[in-house]
């Protein structure tokens, strides 16, 4: 749940932003910030972009799925998860 929900009680554009945003962590199976990565992979984010630059996003999936998903909607989630975390939210 968006931090704001919680202390205003009152949904909004952001709110559903941000829930899209946690998909990215849902994919992934990993939490935003993990320092047990590498400094390179540490943030989820810049991973996953780092990744979607390179033309590899499906490597972001969950390894414990074990490719038991459907490429495309994945590639997909992670797409609108990237999105939703942009740092420039006005593109």
């Amino acid at each position: 749940m968006a931090p704001e929900y919680v202390t205003t009680g009152k949904a909004s554009k952001e709110f559903d932003v941000y829930s899209f945003g946690v998909a990215l962590e849902i994919a992934c199976g990993r939490k935003p910030i993990d320092s047990k990565f590498k400094s390179s992979q540490t943030s989820i984010v810049e991973w996953v972009w780092e990744l979607y630059r390179e033309e590899k996003v499906l490597e972001a999936a969950d390894l414990n799925l074990r490719g038991d998903f459907d490429k495309k909607q994945m590639e997909c989630l992670l797409i609108v998860g990237l999105w939703c975390a942009h740092l420039n939210y006005s593109i």
